[in-house]
Formats: C-alpha cells, structure tokens, sequence
C-alpha cells in the first residue's frame, strides 16, 4: 500500500503546527522593494527554500531506510515508523525535552538564529530563499513525524519525495501568512492543534497495520517474500 498520501496530510495539518515557531519569520521577511510579482516571488522563494531543506532531509534519511529494506526490514521499518510517530506525538513535554538537550538542539536553534540576521540584511529572492533553507532546519516535532514517515519509501528517491510532498503539504498555509502579514485566529488555530493527536494517530496505526502484513486488501497488504533467495517462476504447460 502506497502511504506518500499521508506525507502531504501531515503537511497540512503540520501548516498550522508551524505558525508557532514559522509564523513570526515569516511575517518578519524583509520586503525590499519592486512590484507585487516581485514581492510574491520572494515569499514563494522562501517557502520553496523550506521544501528543498525537508527534500535534503529525506533524501538522506533515504540512504538510511534503503540500507533496512535491502536487509530485508521494510516490515519491521513501517511498524518501528508508526510507534516513533506515536512516540514523538504523546511522548511526555519532559522527555522531549531531555532529547532536545541530548542531541545539542538548543544550541543549533541559536546558531541558526544568527544566521537568519545575515541574510534579513539583504534583498531579493536568494536571500528568501536562503532563510526559508535554515529555517527548515529548525527543529520541529512535525517534520521528525514527516521523517519516521519516510523510513517506509522504500528507496532514496521515494524518501525524498515523501519529505519534499511534506513540504508541499505546509505550503498553502505558510505561503498564504507570509503574504497576508497576519497571523491566524487563535480560535482557528487552537482547533487545528487539537485535531493533530488524532490525524499523527490515524497515520501511526496505517504504518503499523502495514508492517504487521495481515493480507488485508488496500489496508494491510500481504508481503510476499522471496524463498531461497529467488521468486518462483511460473510455468506455462
């Protein structure tokens, strides 16, 4: 069962997610100066800036989960997948927190702040796109959602473009507050959030039922392996 569907459903829904730490960069882009085309060019370039960042990320997380699939895991990948994004959607606020210190995210999070006033100083579009490439390496709890997803392409390829549909999926809602300079109704926003246990759990069972291999049409389709390290050939009589 092809799941890449639930890249861009986690997009979605993880659009509303970014305004939180997304919202304020995106509202303060520099404007430059020059025509309406010009100015929207700008903020797709940024927004564009982000999907390659998440592209790059999958891509090597690709390379990752090819080296499970060729080891003959691609079962065990799409079940590990569902109960990471499980894991990292209901995982207590401390022990996030204790792996945001262990992996130096604190610290990255600063550095790349940093970085962003270098590139707010100039203008035009490969300075928009620069900032939207930092900031999709911003820590976020939806995109390690988006990489647990991608662990069950199957290729690097297909991990890419999981991660890059991702990236798509953020698109309409970031793309939309970065040119509407307002931020969305708390109201609004405060629904969304609260929907979000529930779609990450719908995608974390899909991925488990998956890897469990129940030989249930479109849900959980049988994986058929190959005996002795070669498939049988039918024999036409």
């Amino acid at each position: 069962m092809n799941l890449m569907w639930t890249a861009l459903l986690m997009g979605l829904m993880g659009g509303f997610h970014c305004i939180g730490m997304c919202g304020p960069i995106a509202l303060a882009l520099p404007n430059g100066s020059g025509s309406r085309w010009q100015y929207f060019r700008g903020r797709l370039s940024y927004n564009l800036g982000r999907v390659a960042t998440y592209t790059l990320m999958g891509l090597v997380f690709g390379v990752f989960g090819l080296s499970l699939n060729l080891a003959g895991l691609q079962q065990g990948i799409s079940i590990l997948s569902g109960l990471l994004i499980l894991l990292l959607q209901f995982a207590p606020g401390n022990l996030s927190g204790k792996i945001s210190r262990f992996f130096k995210l604190p610290s990255l999070v600063s550095r790349i702040k940093k970085s962003f006033s270098f590139f707010f100083q100039r203008k035009g579009t490969t300075a928009l796109f620069s900032i939207g490439l930092l900031n999709g390496i911003l820590p976020c709890g939806f995109v390690y959602l988006a990489l647990a997803g991608s662990l069950t392409a199957g290729s690097i390829a297909g991990a890419g473009a999981y991660m890059a549909l991702f990236g798509l999926g953020t698109l309409p809602i970031m793309l939309s507050l970065s040119l509407s300079g307002k931020m969305i109704s708390f109201q609004f926003k405060n629904r969304i959030q609260k929907a979000v246990p529930y779609v990450a759990t719908v995608i974390a069972v899909l991925f488990i039922l998956r890897g469990l291999s129940l030989d249930i049409p479109y849900l959980s389709p049988g994986m058929h392996h190959e005996k002795g390290g070669a498939s049988e050939i039918p024999v036409c009589h």
